[in-house]
């Protein structure tokens, strides 16, 4: 587990962390998204996690052009206006460009097998949607992403296998966009959505105030053996 530099297209590095399961074998690895808090300790805990299952786990600070190396609160007034700042900043164009450069980093990496999936969360959830419709990734799975429903028209493009984890009380996407999304990916071949009915905004946040622990449990088992699936490990 440590802190690496990556070079960026266009000049210029980001951090990422890093953790690396036990041994020299081979692995497939997780490029794990963030969401707007930056790559704070919930974040290095799941590449911890993916890194104990036998992948190598990257989480790239996305956020670096703003501000590098956030970690903070959003839950709180104040962090809560820091979010605002930092989503209006944010390019998601430039993100995903980092998110490809990450992908092509994993795969160099001395003890990777080439096989490479991603897991985002929140602003992550819908970066992990785009890698599957713009990306060679090999699967992909997104946790409560906003905003999914305005790039359905790109879903033609998903050629590996995409699952998405909806909150079903997410105030940042009601109901109809909700449908919209699983309507738009049910005829796509590979991908699948999950709705959790009552579920809010980041329930699988473990140190976060709408934490839904059982469909937290859900939602994880679900990725678990879909990344066990598509990518072996």
């Amino acid at each position: 587990m440590a802190k690496v530099r990556i070079d960026a297209a266009g000049g210029g590095d980001f951090s990422a962390y890093f953790a690396a399961p036990p041994g020299d074998d081979l692995a497939p690895a997780i490029i794990v998204i963030l969401e707007i808090r930056g790559i704070n300790t919930n974040i290095r805990a799941i590449c911890d996690d993916w890194a104990a299952r036998g992948y190598l786990a990257v989480a790239p600070d996305l956020l670096w052009r703003t501000e590098p190396d956030l970690d903070y609160d959003p839950d709180t007034p104040q962090g809560w206006e820091k979010a605002m700042k930092i989503n209006a900043a944010f390019d998601e164009n430039k993100a995903i460009s980092d998110l490809t450069t990450t992908l092509r980093w994993v795969r160099r990496q001395q003890r990777s097998n080439g096989v490479v999936g991603a897991v985002g969360y929140c602003l992550g959830g819908k970066l992990a949607y785009l890698m599957a419709t713009r990306s060679d990734i090999d699967a992909a799975v997104g946790y409560y992403g906003i905003g999914i429903d305005k790039a359905l028209d790109e879903a033609g493009a998903i050629a590996k296998p995409l699952m998405l984890h909806i909150a079903g009380a997410d105030h940042f996407v009601p109901p109809d966009a909700q449908q919209r999304i699983s309507r738009g990916l049910a005829k796509i071949p590979g991908a699948q959505t999950h709705i959790y009915t009552g579920a809010g905004h980041a329930f699988a946040r473990t140190d976060g105030i709408r934490y839904d622990a059982e469909a937290a449990r859900l939602a994880d088992q679900r990725t678990a053996s879909f990344i066990e699936r598509n990518l072996g490990g």
